[in-house]
């Protein structure tokens, strides 16, 4: 089992795209500075805006890439808004 996910910061208002086997550690990780040079280290009130239970990395992984080449907050908080937009993705690969 592994997981996609989209953690929001209030204090940046930006969103973080990933993908884990294990969300609470990789949440606990980002909010702790342990990846010294990703994106997240730039705040502390990382929380989790969305997490979609996949069947494998490959599709968590396939979510990560798609969503991130969007480069597109509308898009992401579509997202977040609408999950079976994840579903769709995942069928249409």
């Amino acid at each position: 089992m592994h997981f996609f996910y989209i953690l929001h910061s209030k204090t940046l208002n930006r969103y973080y795209i990933g993908e884990t086997p294990n969300l609470e550690v990789r949440l606990e990780q980002h909010n702790q500075h342990h990846f010294k040079k990703n994106f997240t280290k730039a705040a502390e009130d990382w929380t989790i805006a969305l997490s979609k239970k996949c069947t494998s990395k490959e599709d968590a992984l396939y979510l990560e890439k798609f969503i991130k080449r969007m480069k597109s907050k509308k898009f992401i908080q579509k997202v977040i808004e609408n999950p079976e937009i994840l579903d769709d993705l995942i069928l249409k690969k």
